[in-house]
């Protein structure tokens, strides 16, 4: 395996009940600003429990962050943050929210064009220090560095360790209210997450290959019960749990990552509104179609040790594994194919059009993805 330095500093709070933790978390003299999407945290009760842990503290709050977290509604909440002078961000919600709390959350302090931390990667010296509560498992991103932030036809992101939040609560009684479309795209896009780190080529990290097909293995087997069993709380437990560990950088220590169909699906998102998880769905079985020779170890590997794939030539095991996906995929009620979201073949142009306006033109994990590949790619996944 290659060298590498990890390092995750965010504490865990993971039950039932743990949302009361906030008040041992968050300091007491802090000003929090309470940021949240649409409103569904008033519906199911996690927005009182927040406020009855945060009546120590001194609070306001900003809602209204979309499931594509908006660049000119992010700015709202950093102009917000800089003139009532807030000292702390708290998110509550999915992916989304705490992504865009990573952005308010450095650019408030940003002295230069916000919009440049994502267009052109400029590095803030610091950020206001944030903490979340997690009721969409699926990033992972409430233990990483990472956000994702849209604007207009840009779906963009940038990393900073100063933006890792310091605790997360990860209580899976709060998913129950998710919708199955929610539950689905939660348990795929943790699903993709992973893969894009472990199907790549082999570097003999077998510490992070077994910890990245156990994540497979329980989310192939608790997504489709989460479907039928919505009540269970075993089932959610372990799929928040799993959604956590597919993103906060241990499998991808010391390994090659693609992350080419993250790339191409941010497009889809971005000119077509297609959520995220939705995108991975369609762009993932095609770029394991158009890179079968790249990945071919791996896909061997993927496809003996999740789907127990071991019969056949080898072209005829690749191909039994990518349809193994693609009936998993199915079984969570996802799209896999273009056509599925609507989006007609003529498009492929528009899109690609997009990945050479964001440099997006050397992809995966040997950056030999160019423009002639990713339309490729497009098109097996009409």
């Amino acid at each position: 395996m290659d060298a590498f330095t990890y390092s995750n500093t965010t504490t865990i709070h993971f039950g039932p009940d743990q949302i009361q933790q906030l008040s041992n978390e968050i300091p007491t003299d802090a000003k929090v600003l309470l940021c949240y999407g649409g409103g569904s945290v008033k519906k199911n009760g996690v927005y009182d429990q927040v406020v009855a842990a945060l009546k120590q503290h001194q609070w306001g709050e900003f809602a209204g962050i979309e499931p594509n977290p908006q660049y000119d509604t992010l700015m709202k909440a950093v102009e917000q943050v800089r003139a009532e002078q807030y000292d702390y961000i708290l998110a509550v919600g999915g992916g989304s929210v705490i992504d865009g709390c990573k952005f308010i959350a450095i650019a408030a302090p940003f002295a230069g064009d916000p919009w440049t931390i994502l267009s052109e990667q400029v590095q803030g010296s610091e950020a206001v220090p944030m903490g979340c509560v997690l009721t969409l498992p699926a990033t992972g991103s409430e233990t990483n560095i990472g956000s994702v932030v849209s604007r207009g036809s840009d779906k963009l992101y940038f990393f900073s360790p100063l933006v890792r939040p310091r605790f997360a609560v990860l209580d899976p009684t709060t998913t129950l209210s998710l919708s199955q479309c929610q539950v689905s795209n939660g348990v795929v896009d943790a699903y993709v997450h992973t893969l894009e780190q472990y199907l790549t080529f082999s570097t003999n990290a077998k510490v992070q290959d077994r910890f990245a097909e156990g994540l497979l293995h329980t989310l192939i087997e608790e997504g489709p019960k989460a479907l039928s069993t919505p009540d269970d709380i075993d089932v959610r437990s372990n799929i928040m749990w799993a959604a956590t560990q597919a993103l906060n950088g241990l499998i991808g220590s010391g390994v090659p990552q693609d992350w080419s169909t993250h790339m191409i699906g941010h497009e889809l998102t971005a000119l077509f509104g297609v959520d995220h998880a939705r995108s991975l769905s369609i762009v993932l079985p095609a770029v394991m179609r158009q890179r079968r020779a790249q990945k071919e170890a791996k896909l061997l590997q993927y496809g003996e040790r999740i789907f127990g794939i071991t019969e056949g030539s080898t072209d005829e095991r690749i191909d039994a594994t990518i349809e193994a996906t693609v009936a998993f995929f199915k079984q969570m009620e996802m799209p896999v194919s273009l056509s599925d979201a609507e989006i007609a073949e003529d498009e492929i142009d528009n899109i690609i059009a997009n990945l050479e306006a964001h440099g997006r033109t050397a992809l995966g994990e040997h950056g030999d993805i160019a423009i002639d590949e990713s339309r490729e790619i497009l098109l097996l996944a009409r």
